[in-house]
């Protein structure tokens, strides 16, 4: 594993809003926006707000920017930064404000929601009890609709610490009903030495990227006119991986328990009715198809197939519990088109899904189960660096009401996660909206935080789809079950893997581990023969024997980031043998058949 590539560090997320880097960012954003609309004096402004690494402005332009225009903007906004003025905040009436803003439509949008909505100046709900209020920050001759906060003056921003990076379309509001707009992305940091360690960071990041590089090894597609947005279209390498993956942890699940089962792609939308997930998760379905009287949705989960197979499975003792369901199930989410994002956000997305069926007294030692199969998983990837966060409920309507259940299923959380003797940080309002959950947050080599693996405690669902069983008592008892994926969905955690490997897979996860090259046309059929014993040896290998150079080819297997290539002249043919080069460009010379099989053995092993 390469040593991590990490930008400058941010403040917590918490914190990040108290923080003086937001300010220089939120700064910023105006100021750029005081740049452009003088660039463009027709333009219509949206809202810019400070973001992790950066800022960003969205603006309705009345022609297409260029990449030299953000020289320009740049270059104006260096000016804007020495002429010092100073932020100034006020208080307006609403007529002020829609006076002030009259020629900007979007702002007026804004202020009618702030006034009739309860939201800020981006459209989020404000917190509960907060009187909504119009405030202004003006610097110079720019003035805007904002919150704040921001620096005291321009001339407290470092001009060498900041960056115009990209432009990008976002629809207003993310609803792609609405028009789009030209968002403008920059980076701000304290010092000139902090804005290069992120830029090389970032160009780090993109030459990761998992889109280019899926296409480049080959591995997947999107067709978004042929075939939809966001489903994506796995090659032979792809599914090779895909199989790997699957495989890895089907093997760990059954070591430790658990039974793979099968339920269908469509389900009646009475289930989702009765589960919850319709009044709570309708948004992110695709909509019903109609057959006569019954109405189907496209599965956007598995929880409520897997407890409806529970019911039908006939009546269940205590003693058979805990009982263990696990499925590699295609899901199909009706994401925003503008949210999709390559492979970490699709609409059909196949999840590492499984949910255990258990009385309370056995949550403590199936979530201790369930964290040991999150390790050994997270361990074979090379993720050691995670921390866990206790979801909770927020405030609103999206969590089922049922105050007991959810102190329950709370206490027990907690009481797992201290038993297992984890560290962990709660967040309000990330919980799933029928049980808190802990989320594994593991990092990548550029220092990236994803949520991979969560394990949800539930009270709530088993008793809406009447889940039962007899209790030591004779009587009937509800089942507690517990949500639980290891790697989340196939695609995502792919995507993931392709960037945090530069798409250098391990040797075991590698779709193609050995290329055999033949020097010359005359070792063809000893490359077969070297390939063909190879492949009885289990290793997944291909011949390169094209009518193009041997350098040429050994490049071509490097772009591939196939692990090893087996070079093959005259003296291997004649002393049975083939010359070893790695992906590196390490050339360990002429080894054994056997010999290079043992070596591909230990790597295998060791997950290198």
């Amino acid at each position: 594993m390469p040593q991590k590539i990490v930008p400058p560090p941010e403040p917590p997320e918490e914190a990040y809003p108290q923080s003086d880097l937001y300010r220089i960012r939120h700064s910023l954003a105006h100021i750029m926006a005081q740049a452009v609309l003088e660039k463009f004096p027709g333009a219509k402004i949206a809202i810019g707000p400070p973001v992790r690494h950066g800022f960003y402005y969205d603006f309705d332009l009345p022609r297409p920017i260029k990449e030299e225009d953000l020289k320009d903007i740049e270059a104006r906004m260096r000016e804007i930064i020495a002429e010092d003025h100073p932020f100034v905040r006020r208080v307006v009436s609403p007529e002020e404000a829609r006076d002030l803003f009259k020629d900007q439509p979007y702002k007026l949008e804004l202020i009618e929601d702030i006034l009739n909505r309860g939201t800020d100046e981006y459209g989020n709900p404000l917190p509960p009890g907060e009187t909504p209020i119009l405030t202004t920050y003006r610097h110079g001759p720019f003035e805007d609709l904002c919150r704040g906060p921001h620096v005291e003056r321009t001339g407290q921003i470092n001009p060498k610490a900041f960056k115009l990076l990209s432009i990008a379309g976002a629809y207003w509001r993310g609803d792609e009903n609405n028009p789009m707009l030209t968002r403008i992305y920059g980076t701000a940091w304290h010092t000139e030495e902090e804005l290069q360690q992120y830029l090389r960071w970032r160009e780090e990041a993109q030459r990761r990227d998992h889109r280019r590089l899926g296409r480049e090894l080959g591995l997947f597609y999107f067709a978004p006119e042929e075939i939809g947005p966001g489903i994506p279209l796995f090659t032979p390498k792809g599914e090779i991986i895909r199989h790997l993956m699957e495989s890895f942890v089907r093997e760990v699940q059954t070591r430790y328990g658990y039974q793979h089962v099968w339920t269908a792609h469509i389900v009646k939308e009475t289930l989702y009715e009765r589960s919850g997930h319709l009044a709570n998760y309708a948004e992110f379905m695709f909509p019903p198809m109609v057959d006569g009287n019954d109405r189907y949705r496209l599965k956007p989960m598995n929880c409520p197939s897997h407890m409806t197979l529970y019911k039908k499975m006939g009546k269940h003792s205590y003693r058979e519990l805990p009982l263990r369901f696990a499925e590699f199930a295609t899901l199909y989410r009706y994401e925003k088109k503008g949210e999709l994002q390559g492979l970490t956000r699709v609409r059909a997305l196949t999840q590492d899904d499984a949910h255990i069926f258990c009385t309370p007294e056995q949550i403590e030692e199936e979530f201790l189960l369930a964290l040991k199969i999150i390790q050994e998983v997270l361990n074979r990837y090379r993720f050691t660096d995670y921390r866990v966060r206790l979801s909770l409920r927020g405030q609103g309507e999206k969590y089922i009401q049922d105050e007991e259940k959810w102190r329950q299923a709370e206490a027990a959380l907690r009481a797992a996660l201290d038993a297992a003797g984890l560290d962990y940080f709660e967040a309000e309002g990330e919980a799933a909206f029928y049980g808190p959950k802990a989320d594994f947050l593991a990092q990548d080599v550029l220092g990236r935080e994803w949520q991979l693996s969560t394990i949800q405690v539930d009270f709530i669902m088993p008793a809406r789809l009447g889940l039962t069983y007899i209790g030591p008592d004779g009587k009937e008892h509800t089942p507690v079950v517990l949500h639980r994926a290891v790697t989340g969905t196939t695609e995502r955690f792919l995507g993931i893997l392709i960037e945090h490997y530069a798409g250098a897979f391990p040797v075991w996860l590698a779709p193609v581990q050995a290329v055999v090259i033949p020097i010359t046309d005359a070792q063809a059929a000893y490359a077969h023969e070297v390939a063909s014993k190879l492949r009885e040896a289990g290793l997944r290998v291909e011949v390169d024997d094209r009518a193009e150079t041997m350098q040429y080819r050994i490049r071509q297997a490097q772009l591939q980031k196939v692990p090893y290539m087996l070079i093959v002249g005259k003296r291997e043919v004649a002393q049975g043998t083939v010359s070893l080069r790695l992906r590196s460009g390490e050339n360990l010379g002429a080894m054994s058949l056997e010999a290079f099989l043992q070596k591909a053995r230990e790597d295998i092993e060791a997950g290198v």
